[in-house]
């Protein structure tokens, strides 16, 4: 039989390319048919001037790739796409682009690019936020993270993703593989479904929902299997998806208009309501720091949706990276409890961690002072137990003061936000 052929990602393959295709913080490589441009995981974007293409490498390298994947590309075919674990590449002939022969090469790597500290230090989020995210997924709400093209909506996503429990199965679908789930989670329960030619979205969902997931993540909801998405919520399946928008109260109209009129629009909408717990948008944000402009991304809006009786609700709970509202619906309240969490925005469990992290690191520092000095026994015993009366007390000093400082401070200035 013969083997498939495969986009090597070397250097032979990539020529020039090639620094830029392994080096983790370059995200996306754009050749426009005169110049490169790289964005990287600051989200910064710059000609590249140290990599000026030899005279036909452009031709010689789309050509490379139409060979590999076994597709044609010339003026009946002037788009050429092909992918890889980890790059997503786009060709567009000459014949189409006025400017000249271009590409741009995603790259989505199996790890996650953001984590806590820098989230809440850069203003990605406050802290009162990302606990309240954190206990959202804790609790098996819906979640739909909403934002424009570019502005970071599956890498929120996988962050909040690892929050799962490691038996409870994930199933995720895409048409190209930027999840990485397995990859990031390597010994959590999960199956990833691709779809292609032969499976769309629509047939991705309904055998997904025969595999006994526990969660389904969809990718992006962009047709009408948004109505097969909402059905699989309906069965009990909790999940994770993305969609673009420009505000979370949009999410349901969206919906209803890539349904299509597949289903009832009154209908879908309460299901919507229903069985969409929440919504989150991604912002991208310029800024001015020491005379440079950046483009920043922050959690601009988070926001709830439910059904009362027979009416349709929404509530806004934090708008330009602020908390507006506290006091939650009566159906959150029992959402949360059932899940053993009796304050949304906040989170014993993860302030435990983090202080049981700084007493650790506390003992070692310890432990490397105790072995270089000279203390005689008796001295030694008396300082280790006064150092471990210290810390047990400054434990619980510190939690007080985390907890207390939480509930007055909680909130930060969105304008001033923001990580790649």
């Amino acid at each position: 039989m013969k083997e498939d052929k495969k986009i090597s990602e070397s250097r032979e393959y990539f020529g020039p390319l090639y620094p830029y295709i392994v080096d983790e913080e370059i995200t996306d490589i754009d050749y426009n048919g005169r110049e490169l441009w790289l964005t990287d995981s600051r989200n910064e974007r710059y000609v590249c001037e140290d990599c000026i293409l030899p005279e036909g490498f452009v031709d010689q390298f789309t050509k490379r790739i139409a060979n590999t994947v076994s597709k044609p590309f010339h003026k009946q075919n002037p788009v050429l796409e092909a992918e890889t674990d980890k790059l997503r590449i786009t060709a567009v002939h000459e014949s189409v682009a006025i400017t000249g022969r271009s590409f741009c090469i995603r790259k989505s790597l199996p790890k996650v690019r953001i984590c806590e500290d820098e989230m809440i230090e850069s203003g990605y989020c406050s802290q009162e936020m990302l606990y309240f995210l954190k206990n959202c997924v804790r609790s098996k709400c819906n979640i739909v993270v909403c934002g424009e093209p570019g502005s970071g909506k599956t890498e929120c996503a996988k962050f909040f993703s690892q929050f799962i429990p490691e038996n409870e199965r994930v199933i995720t679908i895409e048409d190209n593989p930027e999840w990485h789930y397995a990859k990031v989670n390597p010994n959590k329960d999960s199956i990833e479904l691709k779809v292609n030619d032969v499976m769309d979205y629509t047939t991705a969902i309904k055998t997904c929902l025969r595999l006994n997931p526990k969660w389904m993540f969809l990718s992006e909801v962009r047709s009408t299997e948004v109505q097969y998405l909402i059905e699989g919520f309906s069965t009990g399946v909790r999940g994770i998806t993305t969609i673009h928008t420009d505000d979370v109260r949009s999410v349901p109209d969206r919906m209803i208009n890539m349904a299509q009129k597949a289903k009832s629009s009154d209908r879908l909408e309460n299901d919507i309501y229903t069985f969409v717990d929440v919504a989150l948008l991604i912002r991208r944000r310029e800024v001015t720091e020491h005379n440079e402009t950046k483009v920043k991304r922050f959690i601009d809006q988070i926001g709830i949706f439910y059904r009362d009786g027979k009416e349709n609700h929404f509530q806004m709970i934090s708008q330009d990276g602020e908390i507006l509202q506290r006091e939650l619906p009566e159906y959150f309240k029992k959402k949360f409890a059932e899940a053993g969490i009796e304050d949304p925005f906040f989170c014993e469990e993860d302030l435990r961690a983090r202080i049981e992290q700084s007493a650790r690191e506390l003992m070692e520092e310890e432990m490397r002072t105790r072995m270089d000095s000279k203390i005689n026994i008796r001295e030694e015993e008396s300082m280790r137990k006064f150092r471990e009366d210290s810390v047990r007390q400054w434990l619980e000093d510190v939690k007080g003061e985390m907890y207390e400082e939480i509930k007055e401070r909680g909130t930060y200035m969105g304008q001033k936000s923001v990580v790649g």
